[in-house]
């Protein structure tokens, strides 16, 4: 995350959080299942076919192809992250949590899923750049990765707090997935309106610095 600025880096951050949050919401709400991690879902697929679950296997295999959409979708509106885009983005997000919360409300499950799947391939292209989703916000895997190899790096006599901003990252979506655990728990999916009212805020802000 060298390479971003300040304000880059504390959106990230704050949109890490809101992937956590979501995903455990989504965890909950479909009894083991990710909307966002999809290495998750992927293990789980393996294993739900191994053991003939097949309706199980086809929740899943239906999750990641959702998924994969609304990365696309995200993509295709993100145009090269130009600032413009990137607010085009997260107004795109925010609408597809609130479809997610709405179905909360009128406990349509389907479709809460479906919303929250798209909404989190969608997120990932906020920084993208050439084509690359850039910062990975819906997953941490890459990131605990990058961390160690900044360690090594530090051991090396390399910049010492190099790892610091990546693990931040994975910290912020931890921080996130604790609150929407706990939200859902209280309140159950329409809890995703506060995911909302921050990915709309984010949007507003985006579109004025634009």
């Amino acid at each position: 995350m060298k390479d971003y600025t300040h304000r880059q880096k504390a959106l990230a951050y704050v949109l890490a959080g809101t992937a956590g949050f979501v995903d455990a919401m989504g965890f909950r709400h479909l009894g083991g299942l990710f909307v966002s991690f999809m290495s998750g879902n992927t293990t789980r697929l393996g294993v739900d076919v191994a053991m003939a679950d097949w309706y199980r296997a086809a929740e899943i295999v239906g999750i990641i192809a959702v998924f994969v959409g609304g990365a696309t979708l995200g993509a295709l509106i993100g145009n090269e992250g130009q600032r413009s885009r990137r607010a085009a983005i997260l107004w795109t997000e925010t609408a597809l949590l609130a479809i997610a919360a709405l179905a909360g409300h009128f406990s349509i499950a389907v479709i809460g899923t479906v919303a929250m799947a798209l909404a989190m391939g969608v997120e990932n292209a906020v920084f993208q750049k050439n084509g690359v989703p850039g910062i990975g916000l819906t997953y941490v895997t890459g990131a605990l990765v990058k961390v160690g190899h900044r360690l090594a790096s530090a051991l090396r006599g390399g910049d010492r707090w190099a790892f610091l901003p990546v693990l931040l990252l994975w910290a912020s979506l931890c921080f996130g997935a604790l609150l929407g655990a706990v939200t859902y728990g209280a309140i159950g999916l329409p809890g995703l309106w506060f995911a909302c009212a921050i990915t709309a805020s984010l949007a507003i802000a985006s579109h004025k610095r634009s």
